[in-house]
């Protein structure tokens, strides 16, 4: 074929593309499946990296966007699970099929908790008052506390994934735990007082439902409970208790040294429940497997 055939062609298909798009330009959603579609969007986008719209954030797609919370989540545990199939399939050795699970989280999320572990890291170490500690939040740059503790963590999580049976039970209970961990994180943001009235955290739980949004969610983790605890039985009241641990830890400690709770210490929190559970999780397999 000729370069003036291609030309042709090529042409062609940009006519009908752009014909599709007038046309899906031209269909309007009902107005409630739209606030729906942008609720999730404002969640997607803003506590994963997976490609989502970027509405304009406004009093409707923000009133219920924590209550879409775990849904991420629940892609992330769909990759997890993915990972843990694929691992099994291919009889990955045991750091690779640790590294996936490790890191997939964290690609998935951008590493936005990460980043709000870390300062809250860097702030905790500071040994400061609240208004200091607030202070080292804000600043953008990294310390040296914030790199021990990410290398802390990332070396734990490594190692547990490591350790974690390559089993439907405990790949499952894990994957319920990433919901768990995302429904409790929005319910604390709803419920729980914040340290000042900026920031990502004073966005959400001023501009939330914040009584239905606590309601819903309350609903979410209660859910995810029961599912934790009968599927995983031990393993999953371990991972519960693990859970309510790291909340209790999040609520004394926003209230002790900030003031109350930031973004940042919402990351931190996450991060620390995830970690809190896959330990719990790890340590029932073992104790399990020592009694059988």
């Amino acid at each position: 074929m000729n370069h003036e055939h291609w030309k042709a062609r090529a042409a062609a298909a940009k006519a009908k593309a752009a014909a599709l798009a007038a046309r899906l330009k031209g269909l309007r959603l009902p107005p409630r499946l739209g606030a729906v579609g942008e609720t999730l969007a404002v969640a997607f986008g803003m506590f994963s990296a997976l490609p989502a719209p970027q509405p304009a954030w406004n009093e409707k797609n923000m009133r219920y966007a924590l209550c879409a919370f775990p849904l991420v989540g629940a892609a992330v545990a769909l990759a997890f699970g993915a990972w843990g199939w694929l691992a099994a399939a291919l009889d990955l050795p045991v750091l690779l099929r640790a590294a996936g699970f490790c890191l997939l989280p964290v690609w998935l999320t951008g590493g936005i908790h990460l980043d709000g572990y870390a300062d809250t890291c860097d702030a905790l170490a500071s040994y400061g008052d609240a208004e200091k500690r607030l202070a080292i939040l804000k600043d953008p740059h990294c310390g040296a506390f914030a790199v021990i503790r990410l290398c802390s963590w990332f070396t734990a999580d490594l190692a547990l994934c490591a350790a974690l049976p390559l089993t439907t039970r405990a790949v499952g209970c894990m994957q319920l735990g990433f919901v768990l961990e995302r429904a409790i994180s929005g319910w604390a943001v709803a419920a729980l007082p914040l340290a000042k009235h900026t920031g990502l955290a004073h966005s959400f739980s001023t501009a939330a439902a914040r009584h239905r949004v606590k309601l819903i969610l309350t609903g979410v983790i209660l859910a995810a409970s029961m599912l934790l605890v009968g599927f995983g039985g031990v393993s999953g009241w371990a991972m519960l208790a693990a859970a309510l641990a790291a909340l209790w830890r999040y609520a004394a400690v926003s209230r002790r040294d900030f003031g109350g709770i930031t973004g940042d210490l919402a990351g931190w929190f996450l991060q620390r429940c995830e970690l809190w559970m896959l330990a719990a999780l790890v340590a029932a397999q073992l104790l399990e497997a020592r009694l059988v």
